[in-house]
């Protein structure tokens, strides 16, 4: 038979489509009102009949010496890189038969998805897939990529996690190197005994090796490198390898009895590793890591270790508490020698965000500083807010580390010589919080009730109406928190200390008045800054204010003049300011901060010291706080 009778053979596949469209044209026609004719799948199918068909063909690939027919129409209109193989000018472009190295099972699953836009994965083979995700790559077909990247991630196991990341790291895809890396962290003791780890490549191996979150004990981690050496026998590439585990964080036994008869490992660079073990005190610990999970908790195996009712702290309730049981506690040393809270974690984790909940039934504010430790011998200073009140909960960042203890040790409680807290969480997040000289510089609100904030003095009906960010529902009877002219103030504590170098509020305008007033600042409500003058202004409605940042706890805001009236009114208060046209600029506080200190990055020292003790020793006593509930229409009118 002619190659033009074979290409006339079968039914005429343009034929089948065109009659295909007419029928559905007919059906879509005698639907009343449609205006679109969808034909997506009959589409598919009349062209996956051309995939690999000799019918109307004008080139051959020959792959693994199998002849494919293709078109080249369809493949240059799927796709720029066949675009340029076959119309750019090449050699390709007049040839008839292209041969093409690649793998003949990936390349026709590429085809049929080009003609039909569908793959079935579930039916190929794993090596098949990866095969066809590097076809994907090549060919430029990016959707097919990152789809066979999305279902990989739900396939990964340890029988295949190895290869995935091998081709994930080959193709430059991100998220699935990110995925895989995930994965290998999780499972690290099972995959370092896995025979599928000897198979990696020395770039996936060593960007595993490298990872701070790749837990397992560094001698199981050594054992699984010396056996993958032994397999890719490369001088090279040992040595690159070998030269990325943490032989510090090895026993002398195991340095000596395990690295030692290897013979990997030269006398020289086991030196290094003793005395590196023996004299640093800031050795490159690995830690287990579980992003946005609370790990201080039953269910990774954490314990109170030291402090007394141990079983409080841990046991995730932070709602039922009172004076009588729901909290950790210490007694307050005078002498600065106490031993304080100590939370065990089930193993070595990577934190950087610590949640603690103050006992906060009544009005009382504690000071305190947070240590953490891999071994309980060394202790790192994380945060210190031994020099602020703090009340409720507090929302605390560091710098991520592997960590095994967590010490919490309060210095000061206003009312009695006892800290007490109800709750303790530790765990990684991803969130990007600004941190300056250990006390966090905001971009967000936090004078608000959920981030610990109140309202100290101001008359108003409801505590707290001030903060509760509702700027549009107040009248003459309700919605803001005042106080009479020349005998008092508005005070504001904020949950914890915090750098802030703006303010906002809304001064009540509900008529045609006008307001002067003052803002201060303090940490300890001995020293005050004042931040705002506006005695001789005469203000309305919303205000913003910036100054120079400072850190802050309490915001008191002082009325001098109502055109109206003897009372200061206010609806509304934030720090830092969110007024849209600040926030727009895009200056954090952070920055501010270290302008402000003389150069960007710098440290800012952080100022005032504690007030001293306020009541003699003892347990919680009944709140004391209180709210106003007489009538303030007069205050207004």
């Amino acid at each position: 038979m002619s190659s033009q009778s074979h290409k006339m053979a079968g039914p005429h596949p343009l034929s089948a489509l065109t009659a295909a469209c007419n029928a559905s044209s007919v059906t879509k026609a005698g639907i009343a009102g449609c205006e679109e004719i969808e034909l997506t799948g009959r589409f598919s199918e009349q062209m996956a009949q051309l995939c690999m068909s000799y019918d109307y063909s004008d080139v051959t690939f020959i792959v693994e010496d199998e002849k494919l027919p293709a078109h080249r129409v369809i493949l240059a209109a799927r796709s720029e890189y066949f675009r340029a193989l076959l119309y750019g000018g090449l050699s390709e472009s007049t040839q008839h038969e292209i041969h093409l190295k690649i793998p003949l099972k990936a390349f026709k699953a590429l085809l049929k998805y080009i003609y039909s836009g569908s793959m079935s994965l579930s039916q190929m083979k794993e090596e098949n897939i990866l095969d066809t995700l590097g076809l994907a790559n090549q060919y430029g077909f990016t959707d097919l990529e990152m789809a066979i990247s999305d279902y990989l991630r739900q396939v990964l196991s340890l029988n295949n996690v190895c290869a995935i990341l091998d081709a994930a790291k080959l193709f430059g895809l991100e998220g699935l190197t990110n995925v895989c890396h995930s994965f290998l962290d999780r499972n690290a003791g099972e995959i370092l005994q896995h025979e599928t780890f000897r198979t990696l490549s020395e770039d996936s191996i060593c960007s595993l090796l490298l990872r701070d979150s790749f837990f397992a004990p560094e001698v199981q981690i050594f054992q699984a490198v010396y056996d993958w050496c032994k397999c890719n026998a490369d001088g090279r590439s040992v040595d690159n390898v070998v030269s990325k585990v943490r032989f510090s964080l090895m026993t002398l036994e195991q340095l000596l009895g395990v690295v030692r008869p290897s013979g990997i490992l030269d006398p020289d660079h086991l030196l290094d590793a003793i005395a590196e073990k023996t004299a640093s005190t800031q050795l490159p610990y690995r830690g287990a890591l579980w992003p946005e999970e609370n790990v201080a908790c039953n269910k990774f195996s954490s314990k109170t270790i030291q402090g007394e009712l141990r079983s409080a702290l841990l046991d995730g309730d932070t709602l039922s508490y009172d004076m009588e049981k729901g909290y950790t506690r210490h007694s307050i040393s005078d002498n600065g020698d106490s031993q304080g809270i100590i939370v065990e974690l089930g193993k070595m984790f990577i934190i950087n965000h610590v949640r603690v909940l103050l006992w906060d039934r009544d009005t009382r504010s504690y000071s305190y500083y947070v240590e953490v430790s891999v071994n309980q011998t060394s202790w790192e200073r994380v945060v210190d807010h031994s020099d602020y009140y703090c009340r409720s909960w507090q929302y605390l960042y560091f710098p991520s580390r592997a960590v095994r203890y967590i010490r919490l040790v309060g210095t000061h409680n206003t009312v009695n010589k006892v800290f007490h807290v109800v709750a303790l969480e530790a765990m990684f997040t991803e969130k990007v919080v600004p941190v300056v000289n250990g006390i966090v510089a905001p971009n967000f609100n936090v004078a608000t009730v959920d981030k610990s904030a109140t309202v100290v003095e101001g008359v108003s009906r409801t505590r707290n109406v001030l903060l509760n960010g509702d700027v549009k529902n107040y009248d003459w009877d309700s919605g803001y928190t005042c106080h009479q002219l020349g005998s008092g103030v508005i005070l504001v504590q904020l949950g914890q200390p915090y750098w802030i170098n703006s303010l906002r509020l809304l001064l009540w305008d509900c008529d045609d008045r006008s307001y002067s007033f003052y803002i201060e600042t303090s940490t300890n409500l001995k020293q005050w800054d004042m931040v705002v003058d506006k005695r001789n202004d005469l203000l309305k409605s919303w205000q913003h204010f910036t100054f120079d940042p400072k850190v802050v706890v309490y915001i008191k805001i002082v009325g001098t003049h109502n055109t109206a009236n003897e009372i200061f009114h206010c609806v509304h208060f934030e720090c830092p300011s969110q007024d849209p046209k600040y926030v727009k600029s895009g200056e954090t506080i952070a920055l501010a901060v270290a302008q402000a200190s003389g150069a960007a990055g710098s440290t800012v020292a952080a100022p005032v010291a504690l007030a001293s003790a306020l009541a003699d020793a003892g347990e919680p006593q009944p709140s004391t706080s209180r709210e106003s509930t007489v009538s303030t229409r007069e205050l207004v009118d």
